[in-house]
């Protein structure tokens, strides 16, 4: 069948007059990778033409005529040995001609392996309305030939074995969807069936709880502002997911950012459960992007971590300028009693500020007040130095 429609997309003027005059044996047939095949193109009288002068084409490319064989006068075969995969999940195609170029018969190769055993079933539910499974295929991966993938699933102690319609195809056929009616209190059992004409195989089974594996939207209305005047932090702000409102679970989030020139991100992990955040220890006058993640722990009680969310969409925003390194302007000489304590107060914030990334508490606090201290006296000094030059 396959053969005659290739044949018919190809040549149909030469098929309606010769099609039911010759054709290919064996048609279709499934060999394994590295198998032989003589094929043999026989001929009806009617034609008037002798095997000698046939030739042989596979996808499109002429055959050696040494490969070829001279049966009888109705019939010219062809032998191919140690085939490599079909090039084609449609197969490859096997074509006799005449002399003068015109297709005669045809057949499609089938040439692969059986299927290993799928392996690596990974699931997740989005916000426990789903559940989504994805696999890979096992051994070497790709058949070469059609291959079919059915996840079965069933609950653990009761309930009839069920299909996932699945009908995906390229990578996509590696997972499948279930978007309905599932049990959140009960685990399930699942695993995958691989089966093509050359065999078959049956992946281990998985068993999981649907709320051991939950995931959700990723935090909306994420917003980066700056702190007052402070030119080395900022704030993120951001809305728990709504989909999750009603099911009793305890969020964790994630932040990353990164300046604007650049494509490393610097991750905290401490945020907690909370739903805003203090970055500290930036560049300042430096634009900085900010995306925030959710992972949905201890749903209805579940002992185990939910998955990450993906990062939500980025938000922006720029640290201040430091004003007093663009005015150029100096500090007076202090005393060396003044000079002293300065220079301690300077070693103990500098640490302040080496260790303040991420959502920190009384430290921030502390450092933010000796921060604003210091930025209004440059500002207060500067106004006299500039009243006194007036």
């Amino acid at each position: 069948m396959f053969a005659f429609m290739f044949l018919l997309l190809l040549a149909p003027h030469v098929l309606l007059s010769s099609a039911h005059l010759a054709e290919i044996s064996p048609q279709d047939p499934v060999l394994h990778i590295g198998s032989s095949l003589t094929a043999k193109c026989m001929l009806s009288p009617e034609l008037g033409l002798h095997a000698s002068m046939l030739y042989w084409t596979l996808n499109g490319m002429c055959l050696s005529s040494s490969t070829y064989s001279v049966v009888s006068p109705d019939i010219l075969s062809v032998t191919l040995h140690n085939l490599n995969g079909s090039q084609q999940q449609s197969g490859d195609n096997l074509v006799c001609h005449s002399a003068d170029g015109h297709v005669l018969a045809g057949s499609c190769l089938y040439v692969g392996m059986p299927p290993e055993k799928p392996v690596n079933i990974t699931c997740w539910s989005r916000n426990t309305k789903d559940l989504s499974c994805k696999w890979s295929p096992g051994g070497r991966g790709e058949t070469h030939i059609p291959t079919q993938y059915t996840l079965k699933y069933k609950l653990r102690w009761y309930g009839r074995e069920k299909e996932c319609e699945n009908d995906s195809t390229g990578k996509q056929r590696y997972s499948c969807h279930i978007p309905r009616n599932l049990a959140l209190f009960t685990p399930y059992e699942i695993w995958v069936e691989a089966a093509n004409q050359l065999g078959s195989a049956t992946s281990d089974i998985t068993t999981l709880d649907v709320l051991d594996v939950v995931t959700t939207d990723p935090p909306t209305n994420v917003q980066v502002s700056r702190v007052g005047d402070l030119e080395d932090q900022l704030t993120v702000r951001w809305a728990s997911t709504p989909e999750l409102k009603d099911i009793l679970f305890q969020a964790k989030y994630q932040i990353r950012y990164r300046v604007e020139d650049s494509t490393e991100w610097k991750v905290v992990d401490d945020v907690g459960n909370q739903t805003s955040c203090r970055l500290a220890g930036l560049r300042p006058g430096t634009v900085y992007f900010v995306q925030v993640r959710c992972n949905p722990v201890g749903i209805y009680g579940s002992r185990k971590a939910g998955i990450w969310s993906d990062w939500s969409h980025p938000a922006a925003a720029s640290t201040p300028n430091n004003e007093r390194l663009q005015s150029g302007s100096c500090d007076p000489k202090p005393g060396e009693q003044n000079s002293t304590l300065r220079r301690e107060l300077k070693q103990f914030f500098g640490w302040v500020r080496k260790h303040a990334y991420g959502c920190s508490g009384m430290s921030i606090k502390l450092y933010d007040q000796w921060r604003v201290w210091l930025q209004k006296s440059h500002k207060t000094r500067n106004q006299i130095l500039q009243d006194d030059n007036s």
